[in-house]
């Protein structure tokens, strides 16, 4: 299995890995490390491996030159303005050691006529300091200005240049486009080709080139491979941001480079397959693996206590809480939940958010800086992300969930995983009315819908949710609504795709009992 993350934020990578080793199958997954640290671990049954990569070519090469027309004093691109960064600092660190010293020095009784002399010279030197910085901090600027406009821009000489490469090499345009696509390729390939498997898990449109080149490979030496793309997102439906310049256009034409070369395509919902049936011509409809959560090892004793999440949040149990979970972006709308808190007094927002090792996001600061604005940073609680199979009983504590996506492509045309984390925790659901979600709500009951990006018709669902729960948690009671939606229903669908590829390499009994004593120790 082939996947371009680091494989501990990625949920849907980690539970195939997980389920495709306890129905019996010899699992490696491949992802992407830092330079110079690998790294590897067990996952049940299936051994993660992350292959160190660098990423030189992940820069294009204008992008390499000088910004002339847009900074004619910025910093040339050679690492020089970080440099003239870190001396500014080390600069201003000086400056206030020596200013304590002078202190300290006053203090003890120290000449004073050569103490004067000396504070009016760090003063003078501070000021220097001070001005020094503004010109640093200038032509930092305009380089980084400068950078972001070339990369991100389509000005007249990058749609020439795109246009002639298009023209010349039609989807391996990628090449000269998105050169940084090669940096997965040296990374990746030595190592599939040493471990000569049998079955290649191509997760998502940059592993796709990979996976195809390594079964190019293996056929070429007589060995026999099969090739599983398992599309997560619609790439020509990404974010519009994301269209800037060259970006977008380079992946698709590499993607469709390589789609011809995948033996058995895998989505995650009926309107991606379709999509991506008639996008790449191919001759069968992919099968569908939604992301739906595991159920197993979820009821884990051990975690009952630390899974707590009112706790988390300092609050009791008659507070009324609105849960969400998953990264926040712009696009997330996850702001309409801060927004709306002034008119929905009393009530907490928990946003299980936040990545293994930091802090906090850009995002994430922002919005609290938000809520303080408004009064309501008191209700505003962020909490790290917990084990996937954990999400749906941590999340149970609330009293209702919250998914407030904004209306681009990939988020009309599926079931997010969240929403199946939530449907598990049998929680209310407010949903924005993006397609696929908003249908699925009104049809089940489990929920109510409301216009995304609108304040008020947010707060308008969510007192709907809060002034009758039970009326909406009753949806759940629908006799295998909840086990249709288990990742291990879906995985069974991921293993016949196996078997049919690959008919005598197929294990013949499942790691059951293995898994269940790995399970209940974890």
């Amino acid at each position: 299995m082939l996947v371009d993350n680091a494989v501990k934020g990625d949920s849907r990578v980690q539970k195939a890995a997980w389920s495709a080793a306890e129905a019996g199958w010899d699992v490696i997954l491949l992802g992407r490390g830092r330079a110079g640290q690998p790294e590897s671990w067990e996952l049940g049954q299936a051994e993660v491996r992350l292959v160190p990569m660098v990423a030189p070519m992940a820069k294009r090469r204008r992008e390499l030159r000088r910004v002339w027309q847009r900074g004619l004093l910025a910093y040339p691109p050679n690492g020089v303005a970080s440099y003239r960064q870190q001396q500014m600092k080390a600069w201003r660190a000086d400056l206030r050691v020596r200013a304590d010293q002078l202190r300290l020095a006053a203090a003890a009784g120290g000449n004073d006529q050569r103490l004067r002399l000396q504070q009016r010279m760090l003063r003078a030197e501070r000021a220097a300091a001070r001005i020094t910085q503004k010109w640093v901090s200038f032509r930092f600027w305009q380089l980084t200005q400068g950078q972001n406009a070339r990369r991100n821009s389509m000005g007249p000489l990058s749609r020439v240049s795109t246009w002639f490469w298009e023209a010349v090499k039609g989807d391996g345009a990628w090449r000269r486009l998105e050169p940084g696509l090669w940096d997965y390729e040296l990374a990746y390939g030595p190592v599939i080709d040493e471990l000569r498997p049998d079955l290649i898990h191509a997760n998502d449109y940059k592993m796709l080139g990979v996976g195809a080149r390594a079964t190019i490979r293996a056929r070429a030496a007589g060995r026999d491979v099969n090739l599983v793309w398992d599309a997560h997102e619609f790439l020509p439906g990404l974010n519009p941001a994301l269209a800037k310049g060259s970006w977008l256009r380079a992946q698709c034409a590499h993607e469709r480079e390589y789609a011809p070369f995948a033996d058995a395509v895998v989505t995650v919902s009926e309107a991606l397959a379709e999509l991506l049936r008639q996008q790449h011509s191919l001759s069968e409809r992919p099968a569908v693996v939604m992301n739906a959560p595991s159920v197993s090892g979820a009821d884990d004793a051990d975690s009952r206590e630390f899974l707590d999440l009112r706790t988390r949040c300092g609050i009791g149990a008659d507070t009324p809480l609105l849960a969400y979970s998953g990264g926040i972006a712009p696009v997330r709308g996850v702001d309409v939940m801060v927004d709306g808190l002034p008119q929905l007094p009393g009530v907490h927002i928990a946003l299980v958010s936040l990545p293994p090792g930091r802090p906090s996001t850009p995002f994430i600061d922002k919005l609290l800086a938000r809520a303080a604005e408004l009064g309501v940073a008191g209700r505003v609680h962020v909490l790290p992300y917990v084990a996937h199979n954990q999400v749906a009983r941590f999340l149970s504590a609330a009293d209702a969930a919250v998914s407030p996506l904004h209306h681009l492509p990939n988020h009309e045309i599926a079931l997010s995983n969240k929403f199946f984390e939530y449907s598990h925790a049998r929680l209310p659901i407010v949903v924005s009315d993006v397609k696929t979600m908003a249908e699925m709500v009104r049809t089940t009951g489990q929920g109510e819908v409301f216009r995304a990006k609108d304040v008020d018709d947010y707060v308008r669902a969510v007192r709907a949710v809060l002034a009758d729960p039970a009326r909406y948690r009753a949806a759940y009671d629908r006799p295998s609504l909840l086990e249709e939606w288990t990742w291990e229903t879906q995985a069974k669908v991921l293993d016949e795709v196996y078997r049919r590829l690959a008919p005598e390499k197929a294990p013949t009994v499942a790691r059951e009992n293995e898994s269940l004593m790995l399970e209940v120790g974890a």
